[in-house]
């Protein structure tokens, strides 16, 4: 087994905290001398493998390099690109995916860490704005989790909110597991046209709004979506074009990360120091599985850290362009 596989096998094996932080730093070390943008980026603040010894000393890159640079740790070439949906005045993010398995290999491991086996569950999936554009890693990954569900009702909707409502009360009187993962203005709508009453449904909203509704506050939106559905929570993921891995919340806006994946929270006038918790900061992602791009991104999303080891996400900086994946201002 050469060294690059036992570097991701070490991803999806990790045994707490201080096996996750030498990865980290190892995974540093392999990105600063193959990854040269990030390479050149270290350099330039005068971080390299020989002075970075901890979590908290590795520099991240900021995810606007993604619209302007090829981003690859190694030499091989990219399987798939996935783009984000951006608007009309900014220009598109681009993650040059170099090993399709890997991506799977994360987002699978990471639903059987939070919510068990896809065969379990009957999959549906209500993402209008995301099936009609081309390059969505939420549409690969709701392709993949609707085949490995092996349920014959799983699959996509468009705009047939009608047909959807029909087979989640046909799910409902099966008590099939059933997942409804969609984009925040389809799953208004669907909860506006069709009171639905289905208290064990895990519905999954994914942020957005897409310019088809105003921006909502979480708990107004939580509140609409909880009355339209009969539930008592609505579960987010957190997740973007640029990351291989996703955190999830099953309710109140606090997210987990799945082991190889790590949120920090930066000070917002010091982006070289980390607030304590309970603090607003910018937040920075760990992602081991982006081992062939870059692990370590610093966004444009505004958060906090708690000391059980969940976040919460607050908004964006001014500054930046809203983009939508589980922007929800509070």
């Amino acid at each position: 087994m050469d060294n690059m596989s036992l570097l991701v096998n070490r991803i999806f094996s990790l045994n707490g905290k201080d096996d996750f932080d030498q990865l980290a730093l190892d995974i540093f070390a392999y990105q600063y001398f193959n990854n040269p943008l990030f390479g050149k980026y270290c350099k330039l603040l005068g971080a390299s493998p020989s002075y970075v010894h901890t979590v908290e000393q590795i520099p991240f890159l900021p995810v606007e390099f993604f619209r302007s640079h090829k981003i690859i740790s190694g030499n091989k070439a990219e399987e798939v690109v996935f783009t984000s949906s951006g608007t009309t005045a900014n220009q598109t993010s681009c993650h040059y995916v170099v090993d399709s398995g890997l991506y799977e290999r994360s987002f699978g491991s990471a639903f059987r860490h939070f919510y068990g086996e896809p065969s379990e569950w009957c999959v549906l999936a209500l993402l209008p704005s995301y099936l009609e554009r081309g390059g969505s890693s939420l549409v690969y990954m709701a392709t993949k989790l609707i085949r490995d569900s092996l349920h014959p009702d799983s699959g996509f909707y468009l705009h047939n909110l009608d047909d959807l409502a029909v087979k989640l009360e046909k799910l409902k009187s099966e008590n099939q597991k059933t997942l409804l993962l969609g984009v925040t203005y389809a799953l208004l709508d669907l909860a506006e046209h069709h009171q639905i009453d289905f208290p064990s449904l895990v519905v999954m909203e994914t942020g957005g709004m897409k310019g088809h509704r105003k921006e909502l506050i979480r708990e107004e939106l939580h509140s609409i979506l909880n009355n339209g559905f009969g539930t008592s929570s609505i579960h987010s993921e957190y997740g973007m074009t640029e990351l291989l891995s996703q955190a999830y919340s099953s309710g109140n806006g606090r997210f987990f990360c799945p082991p190889w994946m790590k949120v920090l929270i930066r000070d917002t006038n010091d982006p070289f120091s980390y607030v304590l918790a309970g603090k607003t900061g910018g937040i920075n992602v760990i992602d081991l599985a982006n081992i062939h791009s870059c692990s370590f991104i610093s966004v444009q999303d505004l958060g906090k850290w708690y000391e059980n080891g969940s976040f919460e996400v607050l908004g964006r900086f001014d500054n930046s362009q809203v983009r939508g994946c589980n922007l929800l201002i509070q």
